[in-house]
């Protein structure tokens, strides 16, 4: 995802299974294994895929943001009171992340959450929470 995320603006056709595999460099990894990771993160829905003459191009579905943010929320959903952990979260955070979080809940409470600014980096696919993200998996299926 490092790969697709730093060598693959949003607005861009995607990267090919052969220079992500060059990208990892170093890594000694067969290009039929790279080829497999990346088919079955489209399946997931991880990344986007289309056809480029024979081969498939592959750009990552969302921001590294927005899949940190799914992260983060699916911690919160491990058990135990999200309230509590939230604002456990808020009292770690240094004084310019809170202003940051400060700044981000106001233009949500105001209506400007989702008008492109610096404060929302999304990139449009098809979801259902807001993240750019496939909806997230059944928490009572994982168990």
């Amino acid at each position: 995802m490092d790969v697709l995320w730093d060598s693959v603006p949003g607005t861009s056709g995607g990267i090919t299974v052969r220079e992500v595999a060059d990208a990892l460099d170093g890594r000694e990894l067969a290009y039929t294994t790279v080829m497999t990771v990346l088919d079955r993160l489209a399946g997931k829905g991880m990344v986007q895929r289309e056809r480029e003459g024979r081969a498939w191009s592959y750009r990552a579905a969302a921001s590294r943001e927005a899949y940190i943010a799914r992260l983060m929320l699916d911690a919160l959903d491990l058990g135990g009171s999200r309230d509590a952990a939230l604002v456990r979260f808020a009292r770690s955070v240094t004084g310019t992340e809170a202003e940051v979080l400060r700044a981000a809940l106001g233009a949500e409470a105001g209506g400007t959450g989702h008008d492109g600014d610096a404060l929302t980096d999304r990139v449009d696919a098809p979801s259902v929470d807001g993240l750019g993200l496939p909806p997230r998996a059944d928490k009572a299926a994982d168990r």
